[in-house]
Formats: C-alpha cells, structure tokens, sequence
C-alpha cells in the first residue's frame, strides 16, 4: 500500500524525527519517544493549549503560517533538548570549561550549548539562503541582466543550496540515522490517518513521503519567495546589496505565511492539479528521508498513541516523569499488564 502523496485528512498529526526517536504532535498535546542503548523505549508527554485558543487572531489564514514558523522552531529545538535528556547523553560530566561558563551565564551547560546551535543554525540560514541569493542577484542586476533573469536565477540558487545542503548533511552517519526515524514518522502518521491499528507491519507499507512535510514547505518557501520577489523587483528596484537583503528578511513573514496556506491546500486537496503540484515537494523528501527499521517504526507509533491517549497508566515512570516501556504495544489504549502470580491467585479464591 503505497500511499504516495495523497491528500490528509483536515484535522492534522505531524512531528519530527530526533536523535533516536520521534517527535508527534496532536492539536493539544504532543510526545517524544525515544529508544535507549538498553532498547528500552522512554517516552515524554504534554499537554499545551494552542495559540490560537488563546489568541484567535494567530489562527487567521496567512497569519496563521509566520505563527507556526516561529513555534516550531521553538518546540523544535526544545524537543531536540528534551530528546537528548531523554537518551542520558548529556549525563556526562561537563568540563572544567563548561563549569565556568555555566556559573557565568548562570545557565545549564545544555541549555548554552543548544543556545549557541541556535544562534549558528540561524546564522547559516540568513547567510547560505538569503544573503548568498541577494547577492548573486545583485550582481546580475548591476551586469544589466532583466528583472525576469536574476530573479530566476537567484530562485535556483537558492534551491540548489537547499538539495546541496541536505545531500551535505546525508553524509553524516547520525544524521543519516535521523532521517530513517523521519521516515518512520511519515509511514506512522499514514497508518493512523488510514484508520489502520498502528503496528510495525502495517506503517511499513506506507510511503515515507508525506505532502506536509517540512521539507516540502521549504520548497514551496523557495517558490513563492520566487514568484513574489519578480513582482516585487518589478515594483521596487533595489541596487543596494544592503538593502536588498534586509528587503529579503522583511518579506520572510509574508512568504512564509503564502508558503504555509498553498502547503494546507495542497495536502487537503485532491486532484489532479493539486498531485502535480505535490510531486517535486514529494521527491526533495527522498533526500531527507530513509527506510526505517520496525524498531524505529515502534518509537513512532509509541509518540503517536502517547500525543493521543497520554502516557500509558501502568508504565513505570522516572524521576522526570517519563514513561519506560519495554514494547510499543503498551503505548495502545486497549493493552492490558499482566497480572502478577499474586493478583492471579487472589482473584481465584475469590
């Protein structure tokens, strides 16, 4: 059952692969789980109200699209902070270097660590996708070349520099790793919206290429940035490098929010026109995800049951409150513990 880039139910599911785990997010509550060296399975639950329940503006269309930008981004670095906890790799002890720098900022040295990746992730985007095109536009418009012409062209630039970083990125093993647990959640997210019981034989015959998809918004972003800077070069000429990068930073807003409405049509929409459109944010999926393993498939479904039904009663639960499972069965709702010999024994002589 290869359900290739078909349209999604309107009630949305999605989520992020992490080191050793996935991510799923519900509309009010989302989950971590994780497998750890002991194959374990550690699984994180919480509940949130969504800003828009709290701020019915932040759901208006176009709006809506700047306000997911900036909480994921938010909740994505958070989850991948909470991910690493999870696994026990950041137990270590810190060095003698990260003791003075944690009694300095007074902050964790986790939190600085994931701070200054924050900050270099951020710089590298700016850098490589928006500074590196305003520039090779700038350049081709001072050589005389039409407004059409270096608007194209920068718009491939810029999609180049997406498929080279992600074939760029492929080639670290943990990252490679990661991408397999990307497609577990895609093939999970598929089994549940087809209604199926989430097991491992069942998620696997789906695709791991799923129409809303982060990658495939970043493509749609490239897109629209393209149609919407020709018209905006046609209307306001910019010659100054400057300035026309911080042009660029100050429609980001207005892209991503176009970028997020045609990504919710596209996957809600079922129709020839609709599939052709999919097809290329479908494919650049093929070089952010892999076949996953059935124990990565187990730590999406066991994200997925939690961010629905909570944290399963019976599991036992560490000092931080996760949840400890030693199989993805005990994540559904409808699985029973087994009863000790001695509850067996009272219930009989009762």
């Amino acid at each position: 059952m290869k359900n290739q880039g078909n349209s999604c139910p309107t009630v949305d599911i999605g989520g992020q692969a992490v080191m050793e785990g996935v991510m799923m997010r519900a509309p009010s509550s989302m989950a971590i789980a994780v497998r750890r060296q002991d194959r374990s399975i550690v699984v994180q639950y919480r509940p949130f109200t969504p800003l828009k329940d709290k701020h019915p503006w932040m759901g208006w269309p176009f709006v809506r699209g700047v306000v997911n930008m900036a909480t994921m981004l938010v909740y994505g670095m958070n989850t991948l902070e909470d991910s690493t906890k999870m696994l026990g790799i950041l137990d270590e002890e810190p060095s003698r270097f990260e003791k003075w720098l944690a009694k300095k900022t007074g902050k964790s040295t986790d939190k600085i660590v994931m701070g200054v990746a924050v900050v270099l992730a951020v710089v590298l985007a700016l850098g490589l996708f928006m500074a590196v095109p305003a520039g090779v536009e700038n350049l081709l418009k001072n050589a005389g070349m039409s407004t059409l012409g270096y608007t194209l062209i920068s718009g491939v630039v810029k999609i180049l520099l997406l498929i080279g970083y992600m074939l760029f990125s492929s080639l670290v093993p943990d990252v490679r790793r990661t991408f397999q647990y990307h497609g577990a959640e895609h093939k999970t997210v598929y089994c549940h919206e087809h209604g199926l019981p989430l097991t491992p034989a069942n998620a696997r015959t789906f695709s791991r290429l799923h129409p809303r998809c982060g990658t495939a918004f970043l493509l749609i972003v490239m897109s629209v940035s393209i149609l919407l800077f020709l018209v905006l070069n046609l209307l306001v000429p910019i010659s100054n490098f400057f300035l026309r990068f911080l042009f660029h930073l100050a429609m980001l807003p207005v892209v991503a929010g176009c970028s997020y409405e045609v990504l919710k049509g596209l996957a809600h929409t079922e129709n020839v026109f609709s599939r052709i459109l999919r097809w290329p944010g479908l494919q650049m999926q093929r070089l952010t995800t892999r076949e996953p393993d059935d124990s990565m498939l187990e730590c999406a479904i066991v994200a997925m049951n939690t961010a629905i039904h909570g944290l399963p009663a019976h599991a036992p639960r560490t000092p931080e409150g996760w949840a400890v499972l030693k199989s993805y069965e005990e994540s559904d709702p409808a699985f029973r513990a087994p009863e000790k010999d001695g509850e067996q024994t009272e219930e009989a002589s009762a």
